[in-house]
Order: structure tokens, then sequence, then C-alpha cells
């Protein structure tokens, strides 16, 4: 079974030491760092785009909503009105637009997914976001961008700006909703969002948001890695989330903006960069709210469901022999980590079909279940694979 880390992680919080550097809020860096990677969600605030201040304690998240997870939603209405970012008729025609207008791959996703990206305000602070829904005029974007602010002003790409209202957000994910009326709006272009499934480390990513207030702008580099796990807020409340790194250049200011593949889909919002605590800058290593988990946690804001995270009951660790999956080292007692049957000793190395890596990559998968959904175990016991059913608890 290998050796084991000495740091534990309860799935019921976070605790993970993962980084050296700061993590900071894409929209508005920290001058704080902590001793784990720090959300780097927060926006600008319009005193001075250039400041620098403590980290907002919005959560990030990540696409492990993966086919697993997207099974899990059966309370979320797959046939939600939000859909219509995802329908082929918005595939067509990005398809088609992507692939008119030059031969410059960057251009294309510039000119053709810049349609759907804006600039959010509110009396505090300044970030991006992606429409999401033209029907109904909703606009995904992070949650420490709009902070407890319930009304922000959007401003669109022809410089239109209309006023927008918070439908809700998930600070533990980093990810907040705001509703426009699409009667006002001129015109109201939503983005294609690409499953997660499809991202691959060093495929081409483009960056679009207003870093800094300059909105329309446009950064590119590579996929560096996905799964990446960071904390999803405060240390004393965030949630673990694997997410999607790049070192397209993010800084403050692209907090909600879209990350996109050569195919000009949407395949991430941009929401934090880590940074070496001195400038506060972009040093190459930004990170992405995966689509799969946007798409998943803003359905369940616009229907009001409840965005309370699940609990399985375990203490484990990592092993460092190589094998990939989370090493059990106790269970809690009536949990259901123990009704299902887990014992210590068992290495868990997928969650309804979707690969474990690690010990931080279990926390962040089941954190995206909620209380009483239903999770599948696959466990490996004295070399043998087994599978447990676990109904997850509140935490």
């Amino acid at each position: 079974m290998g050796t084991r880390r000495g740091t534990s992680f309860w799935l019921k919080g976070f605790v993970g030491v993962l980084a050296v550097c700061a993590v900071l809020a894409a929209g508005f860096v920290a001058g704080q760092s902590w001793s784990d990677e720090t959300p780097v969600g927060s926006p600008i605030p319009l005193t001075d785009a250039a400041d620098r201040g403590t980290a907002d304690a919005g959560g990030v998240p990540n696409a492990a909503a993966e086919s697993g997870n997207a099974a899990a939603e059966s309370g979320n209405a797959a046939a939600e009105s939000g859909n219509a970012a995802v329908g082929s008729s918005v595939e067509a025609e990005t398809g088609a637009l992507c692939q008119q207008t030059s031969s410059e791959p960057i251009v294309n996703v510039a000119r053709t997914v810049s349609r759907s990206i804006v600039l959010v305000k509110t009396d505090l602070s300044q970030g991006s976001g992606v429409v999401w829904d033209a029907e109904n005029g909703y606009i995904v974007t992070n949650a420490h961008v709009v902070g407890d602010s319930s009304s922000a002003e959007i401003q669109f790409p022809d410089g239109q700006r209309v006023a927008g209202s918070v439908i809700g957000g998930d600070s533990s994910r980093d990810i907040a909703v705001i509703g426009v009326d699409p009667d006002e709006v001129n015109v109201l272009v939503p983005a294609e969002f690409a499953p997660t499934s499809t991202v691959e480390v060093g495929q081409l990513a483009v960056a679009i948001g207003g870093p800094f207030g300059l909105d329309q702008s446009v950064t590119a580099g590579v996929v560096s890695a996905i799964d990446r796990v960071v904390p999803g807020g405060a240390p004393q409340n965030g949630n673990p989330v694997e997410m999607i790194q790049t070192d397209a250049p993010i800084n403050p200011g692209n907090s909600g903006g879209a990350l996109v593949d050569r195919d000009c889909r949407v395949v991430g919002i941009n929401t934090q960069i880590r940074t070496t605590g001195v400038s506060g800058g972009n040093v190459g290593v930004g990170f992405a709210i995966p689509a799969d988990t946007i798409l998943l946690i803003a359905r369940r804001i616009v229907s009001g469901e409840s965005l309370e995270t699940g609990f399985f009951g375990i203490q484990g660790e990592t092993p460092t022999d190589g094998s990939s999956g989370a090493l059990v080292t106790s269970v809690v007692d009536g949990s259901p980590a123990d009704f299902s049957g887990v014992r210590t000793g068992d290495l868990i190395i997928a969650v309804n079909g979707a690969d474990v890596s690690s010990m931080l990559d279990l926390a962040a998968k089941i954190k995206l279940f909620r209380p009483s959904e239903k999770v599948e175990i696959l466990l490996l016991r004295d070399g043998t694979r087994l599978t447990v059913q676990a109904v997850l608890a509140s935490a």
C-alpha cells in the first residue's frame, strides 16, 4: 500500500499544505500570504485598480463534476433553461464563426467569444463575467467578484451598461450568477461551454476578460495541468477544488472571465493566480474553474437548490509509492463511510467512475455532491477491487 504522508485530511474540511507561494484572487491580488494556497478570486477595488489588499474568502471549485457528479445531479433539471448556452444552435453558430474569420486560431477565438464577455462592477469591486443563458439573461462570474452585493452594473462588449441582479452565489466554489433583463440588452450572445473531459494538457488556452478594467483583453497560453486541487476559499472554510491550471496571463479583473479552447468553447472561468507574494502580479500560474463545475453549480443557484456540501467521514492520506488513490487511515463512527463498509487500510480509487488520484482529489470530488446524494466508491482492499455505496450526510 506504500508509505503515508504525515498530513491528514478530514473530508468535512480542508487542511492540506499545498504551496510555498501564495495563490491569489485573479480579480484582486492579495497582499496577505497564507501557508496554503490562497484563493485568487477577489475583484479590483474601484478606487484603484492596482491596489493590493486582503484576499476575499470566496471559494473556487473545479470540474470534478465529471460523469459521476453529473449522474448524481438527478435533482438538477438537466433541461434547465441555462442549457440554452450549450444548445446545438449555439454550437453551430460558434463553430462557424470560429473558423471563418481568420487563419489565426487566437484571432478566431477572440472575435467569437469576446461577444459573450462582460465587465461586472459593484460599489466596491470590478471583475468579468460570461454570458451563459441569453434567453433568461444569466451571466456567470466568481462569487468573490460580487461579494455581498445584491446588484451589479454589467458592461457589454458594445459599451452598453445595464443593471443586473445577483441571483445567488456559492462562496465555497466561487461561482455566482447575475441576471439582466434580456429585453434591455442590445446584443446578448451566450458562450458555448466545453465538457471538461475534452480538456487536455498542452492545448491552447485563451483568457478573455477585463484585467484592471481593460475590457476585452486577450491573452494566451496553454493548459498547464488539469484536475489541479486548490482550496476553494479561506483556510478556515474553503473547499478543496479541482481546477484547470494555465500559463495564459491572468491578472486582477480577469476573475469571472473566460478560459477558452481553440474551438471557441469556454473550458472554465478564470479565478486564481499564484504569485510570489512580492509583486502580486502574474507569474504564469493561473487557475480556472472548469466548465462542468460552473454549469453544475450555476444550475443549482438559478433553481434555488441547496449548495450544501456532502460529508463522507474518513481521514486519509495520499500514497507515496506511486499509487493513485486515497488511503483510508481512519473512519468516523456512524458516518456514511462507516455505514457503507469502508475500512481503515482501504485505498479509494474512484468515485462514481471518476478516478481518484490523491486524498485531496477525493475530497474535491466528494464536495461536489450534496447531503442525501448517493455515491459509488471503488476501492482496493488487500488487492481486491470492491464497490460500495454511500449516502452522504450533512457536514
